[in-house]
């Protein structure tokens, strides 16, 4: 077999078939460009590790492999990350094997690292209003944070399908957006009275027509809902800015990211009745598995309320009587 790489070759360099790899993920699979990203960081890192063994990826046997997780895991990565970099692995060699790239599959008796599944952690309502009550003013840039936070919490986004929308996705007259998921799926949201009022405010000559600069550099920054300083498409890092910024103005940027405004969402619509499948539809979840989840978090959420709400739920039964209560039985 030929050689992909020399170990000599510089860290940043992929071997040839892992580039092809990643290709197949994107032309066959539809892989996002996150997700993308991912992946290659997570082959960088194996590679390296069979680099300093003076291994090529075509060559590494079942001991590379487990070697390479059992490094992992002594390097105090959380389980989910040493998981999802052992299933990069595992599907790098069934896809090699399968093109005929490889020989055998060094990863096959590999079992990814069991995950223990954590709750999302979700604000409470009267944290969310906090937050959203934090953006002062009525510049343009208070007008585009104020809708960036009603639209994360009132329709579900993630932060990259936040960034991705464009002008034409967005339907004010409707109240409806089209959204771009994980895979390029498309889905239809409903937009909210408030994310409706904050994008009307956005999209207005005080709003994002006076953050629009005198030549656009790029169609894509042209049809762009948000817009940053330089009138340019906003990234998610500067997404990721403004939520931390009010966050921090509110006390909660220890807990708050943009997508625990998305377990928020789909929390508070669950406390207040709405079907899971309705919830599923709107966060664009594939499998209504990861969608019940919440139903956890809401029932705990239910149970610690009536801990602390009704009389007869505390305290201690002694003797027909509840310690601890103000009623007795």
């Amino acid at each position: 077999m030929v050689a992909s790489l020399d170990p000599s070759v510089g860290e940043d360099a992929l071997a040839i078939e892992c580039e092809e790899y990643l290709t197949w993920l994107a032309v066959e699979r539809g892989r996002a460009t996150n997700t993308l990203a991912a992946y290659r960081r997570d082959l960088l890192a194996y590679q390296r590790f069979l680099q300093q063994r003076g291994r090529l990826v075509p060559e590494a046997d079942g001991d590379d492999v487990i070697g390479y997780v059992n490094t992992l895991r002594t390097r105090g990565l959380a389980p989910a990350s040493v998981a999802r970099m052992s299933v990069t692995v595992r599907g790098l060699y069934k896809f090699l094997l399968v093109e005929e790239l490889a020989d055998a599959d060094p990863a096959a008796d590999l079992e990814a690292p069991r995950v223990p599944r954590g709750l999302p952690k979700a604000l409470t309502e009267a944290q969310v209003n906090a937050l959203l009550e934090a953006v002062t003013g009525n510049d343009a840039f208070a007008r585009r944070d104020r809708a960036i936070l009603e639209v994360l919490y009132g329709c579900g986004l993630r932060i990259s399908e936040l960034c991705g929308l464009s002008l034409g996705d967005v339907d004010l007259t409707a109240c409806l957006a089209r959204v771009f998921g994980k895979g390029s799926k498309e889905r239809i949201v409903p937009v909210g009275r408030f994310a409706a009022q904050a994008l009307t405010d956005w999209l207005s000559v005080e709003g994002r027509d006076a953050l629009e600069p005198v030549r656009w550099r790029r169609r894509s920054d042209a049809e762009a809902l948000f817009l940053n300083t330089r009138g340019g498409r906003l990234s998610r890092q500067g997404a990721w800015a403004v939520v931390h910024k009010y966050g921090e103005r509110v006390g909660l940027h220890e807990v708050l990211t943009p997508h625990v405004l998305r377990h928020s969402c789909a929390t508070h619509m669950l406390d207040h009745g709405a079907d899971i499948r309705t919830v599923q539809e709107l966060l664009g979840h594939a499998s209504i598995t990861t969608t019940q989840i919440y139903t956890k978090v809401s029932t705990e959420r239910l149970n610690a309320v009536y801990r602390e709400a009704h009389p007869r739920a505390r305290g201690k039964v002694a003797g027909g009587n509840v310690i601890g209560a103000t009623v007795v039985a």
